[in-house]
């Protein structure tokens, strides 16, 4: 279906052989996530993930959106024994789904999982973070902004997932007409992430779109020119 890739298919199949499938349950709940239409990061989204942990070698990170846990658990496998990944889910089910499969990893120590609306939960947080993931929904991005820029440590990186939202924020031409509020809210938050004097933001057309924003809370952040 047009629409559905940001990248041409064989690229798309390609980089997916770069990386070699994980192992456990990792392995498991992608082959889950397929089965049940359940959307985790891609592959190279993945990559990506734990490309930054390398790099910034974060002690706090925060995602909105847990849906299985996956996310989380590939955050939680790259951090040190004081990591701890604080992650939201509104929906019960998969609440209690990600539970079952972060306790079977092992990895209980090093995540909590927070069931609400990340709109309900995120005022009530007081902790800074090293990275916070955005991978909720799609429409709400600049209202989840807001609330997390507070707990965003200085120097901190704020990665949001899916937002070329299957190729529609670059074009009307893909834009249905039940998805056209959605594709402009989309549009609205990475222009503040692209203009915020407190940002660098680079818009990487990986998976379904990932933008990753620098912050600097002294202002001194690049410009886009």
């Amino acid at each position: 279906m047009a629409g559905e890739k940001i990248n041409l298919e064989f690229i798309t199949e390609y980089l997916h052989t770069l990386f070699p499938q994980k192992d456990g349950i990792l392995q498991e709940m992608e082959t889950y996530a397929a089965q049940y239409a359940i959307p985790i990061v891609h592959p190279e989204v993945r990559a990506l993930l734990e490309f930054l942990c390398k790099i910034k070698k974060p002690i706090q990170i925060l995602e909105i959106g847990t849906a299985i846990g996956y996310s989380a658990m590939v955050f939680a496998k790259q951090l040190p024994e004081n990591g701890k990944v604080i992650t939201i889910e509104r929906d019960p089910a998969m609440t209690e789904l990600a539970l079952k499969n972060i306790q079977k990893a092992g990895l209980q120590s090093k995540i909590r999982v927070l069931e609400g609306e990340a709109l309900e939960v995120l005022p009530c947080l007081q902790k800074h973070f090293d990275i916070v993931f955005i991978d909720a929904a799609k429409g709400y991005y600049h209202e989840f902004f807001d609330l997390i820029l507070p707990l965003v440590s200085d120097e901190g990186i704020i990665i949001s997932d899916n937002v070329l939202y299957k190729g529609m924020t670059a074009t009307d031409a893909l834009v249905k007409r039940r998805q056209k509020t959605i594709v402009g809210r989309m549009r609205q938050y990475l222009s503040l992430l692209c203009s915020s004097p407190y940002l660098t933001t680079s818009v990487l057309p990986v998976g379904d779109g990932v933008a990753l924003s620098y912050y600097n809370k002294s202002g001194a952040a690049d410009k886009r020119f």
